[in-house]
């Protein structure tokens, strides 16, 4: 019994159609084989000021990678790296520029601008808690995963440890106050789900922390009121008039006449404070991650080491991208520390 005609159509097209995956993928690929640098590593970093200069960082990274796959140890190698990190950044590659910024720093230790990497690692560490979604949503950052934050907080601890003069220890102490508003209110939003719950201990134990480790963050009044209404529940009346006594001196509208902690009030007050310095327009502008920095405006267009600096830095007479620039010019300047 023969196959009906659209049957016998049907089974010819799938066996072509099969013969053609079959044949493409045993296809051989073709090997890409290494010609070796194509420019001189002056040409490259020309090249990749250009590119830098024009916002092309791609461009601009390819340029900078060859000149460390080809010329490792040449004049250029150390800016080459410096001026890569700062092309990954803008990229949003974060882990790259991490990457990056820890081989820099292993590799480099004495380099005059290796303070420059351990800013950068921090301020990508901090681009890496906060994702698309969040930048345009009322989300809360500190609602969420704050690792990352952590991890940001202790790279500007060593970058202010290590280099107290470094042109980005002010911006990193800021920094450093605003991670630790986040990380305060992420304790005190723990601290309200188990006072919900009549967790007493559970929420004292999370208003504690802030006070004891954040306590130049405003989530402060809230965890003393906190701790004494807690204090006050767990039938402590010492401990709770105790903190109740020191809310007073520090905001008195918090307590009520008869010396008991006003709780509304507190979690209003904190909620005020936390719309007003986290959230999605809650960045202040002098601690707003590198991303929202922009570079001061000016009648002559922003030097690359402004942009690379994060607007920290202007320097004047820059070296211009078709000239050849020296290790330590261009992008960084050793005499700034």
């Amino acid at each position: 019994m023969s196959l009906p005609h659209y049957k016998i159509t049907m089974l010819a097209l799938t066996i072509g159609i099969t013969t053609s995956i079959v044949g493409c993928s045993s296809n051989p690929k073709k090997e890409v084989v290494d010609t070796g640098p194509q420019s001189s590593e002056q040409v490259y970093i020309q090249k990749a000021e250009k590119a830098l200069e024009r916002g092309q960082y791609t461009d601009a990274s390819k340029h900078l990678e060859a000149i460390e796959t080809y010329y490792p140890t040449g004049e250029y190698a150390q800016q080459a790296q410096l001026e890569l990190l700062y092309a990954k950044f803008q990229q949003k590659d974060y882990e790259g520029a991490l990457a990056l910024a820890d081989r820099f720093i292993r590799m480099n230790p004495q380099h005059p601008n290796v303070d420059y990497a351990y800013y950068v690692r921090g301020v990508a560490n901090m681009e890496q808690n906060y994702d698309g979604l969040i930048r345009f949503t009322s989300l809360k950052q500190s609602h969420r995963d704050v690792s990352y934050l952590k991890v940001a907080y202790q790279n500007f601890v060593d970058l202010i440890r290590r280099y107290p003069s470094s042109t980005y220890a002010v911006d990193a102490a800021q920094r450093m106050k605003f991670i630790g508003t986040e990380l305060a209110e992420s304790e005190m939003n723990a601290a309200r789900f188990n006072e919900k719950r009549k967790a007493w201990v559970a929420s004292i134990e999370r208003a504690q922390w802030v006070v004891e480790h954040y306590p130049n963050t405003p989530q402060v009044p809230e965890a003393l009121a906190m701790m004494s209404n807690g204090y006050a529940q767990l039938g402590d009346q010492q401990l709770a008039q105790q903190y109740a006594d020191v809310l007073k001196l520090n905001s008195p509208n918090l307590v009520k006449a008869d010396g008991t902690v006003n709780m509304r009030a507190a979690r209003n007050q904190g909620s005020l404070l936390n719309r007003a310095t986290l959230g999605l327009f809650g960045r202040e502008a002098t601690t707003s991650t590198a991303t929202e920095i922009e570079a001061p405006q000016d009648t002559n267009k922003p030097s690359l080491l402004n942009r690379a600096s994060f607007g920290l830095l202007d320097r004047p007479n820059r070296v211009e991208p078709t000239t050849p620039a020296t290790a330590n010019e261009s992008l960084y300047d050793p005499q700034r520390n």
